[in-house]
């Protein structure tokens, strides 16, 4: 775009020996400060305004350059072009400077969307006690650094606790409700002992927050969410799933969902069943990996309208760890959809470690 000025003037002068003489290509000029204006600043907008203009009268009364006489120079169609030009180029001044207080206005809300969403989904540590952790989030819009998709893994006492979940529609609702889930899980997730109970809490303060909001659409305001518990031992995890999709588990040989067939209604929704919250307990062995998404990764179609194929993916790929699965599994979705994602996608990826001897301390022999 920098350059755009000076290939337009280039074009200019290619056309100025090609055509008639009586055939002012010079008019042609007066889009120089607009081209300027959209990729400069105002000084520089500015002094392409004068630069055109003098470049006006040189094609216009130049008999070397341009085969006209030096009489053409005042007459009253080129005096009229001088004027354009100098009006248009006080416009594309004042819009180049516009441009950019827009522009630093822009980048100020980039920045605090990025200092926002590192204080909403903070990546979770790449290590918790025997697990590896490793996140992914990915935007539809690249200006919209933040969305209602939202991960979250805690170590408590009752073992590592992991939630992703995605929030029912968008803008600063979808964030401000994202925001609220989180809280009340990061606090209830060390007070509950039962991960049933760990989601009727959040339940409780979703419905608290729609009701605060008010509004006639209190009972759309919901979640998809999974809730999953690791313990301190390892060697199983249990999974409560509130209408999100099923969790992955990759294991040597074998890519399958965790899926009972019977998932809880979405937050905020648990008052249209008697017994919304179920927990499925599932082996999970050293080795073994968990993967938590969104249902922007199943989702993401192709330019043909497929759907993203992800358990054939992940078989194809075989075991791999956290950091290498979530980048093969974002460099993918960006590749099938041809680099246009229809929705913001999050992804989760727990792995456990195979038991270690704890060190001896400091000072020890």
């Amino acid at each position: 775009m920098r350059w755009l000025p000076l290939l337009y003037v280039a074009g200019v002068l290619v056309l100025e020996p090609l055509t008639p003489v009586d055939w002012p290509v010079s008019f042609l000029l007066i889009g120089v400060p607009l081209v300027a204006a959209f990729a400069h600043g105002p000084v520089m907008t500015g002094a392409a305004t004068v630069f055109a203009v003098v470049f006006e009268g040189v094609l216009a009364g130049t008999p070397c350059c341009a085969g006209r006489s030096v009489g053409y120079l005042w007459d009253r169609h080129y005096v009229a072009s001088y004027l354009c030009t100098a009006l248009v180029g006080g416009l594309g001044t004042v819009l180049a400077a516009h441009r950019i207080r827009r522009e630093r206005a822009l980048a100020d809300v980039r920045f605090v969307a990025e200092v926002a969403q590192r204080v909403l989904l903070r990546p979770p540590p790449h290590r918790i006690g025997g697990l590896l952790l490793e996140s992914l989030y990915l935007s539809a819009a690249a200006e919209a650094r933040i969305g209602g998709d939202l991960y979250e893994a805690v170590p408590t006492a009752h073992g590592v606790r992991l939630l992703i979940g995605d929030v029912r529609g968008k803008g600063l609702l979808a964030v401000e409700t994202a925001a609220a889930l989180l809280g009340a899980f990061r606090e209830a997730a060390h007070d509950e002992p039962d991960l049933a109970a760990l989601a009727g809490r959040v339940e409780t303060s979703m419905n608290r927050r729609a009701t605060q909001l008010g509004g006639s659409e209190v009972g759309e305001r919901f979640v998809t969410a999974i809730f999953a518990e690791v313990p301190a031992d390892g060697r199983l995890v249990r999974v409560v799933n509130c209408g999100h999709p099923p969790p992955v588990l990759i294991r040597p040989g074998e890519v399958r969902e965790l899926d009972h067939g019977h998932p809880a209604p979405p937050l905020n929704l648990g008052m249209l069943v008697d017994d919304p919250y179920h927990v499925d307990t599932y082996s999970f062995l050293p080795g073994e990996q968990l993967l938590l998404y969104t249902d922007g990764v199943t989702e993401t179609r192709d330019p043909g309208g497929t759907f993203y194929p992800l358990l054939e993916r992940l078989r194809s790929w075989g075991p791999l760890p956290p950091r290498e699965l979530l980048e093969r599994l974002h460099d993918d979705l960006l590749a099938f959809s041809g680099d246009h994602l229809q929705d913001d996608t999050a992804a989760l990826a727990a792995c456990l470690l195979a038991d270690e001897p704890e060190p001896a301390p400091a000072g020890t022999g």
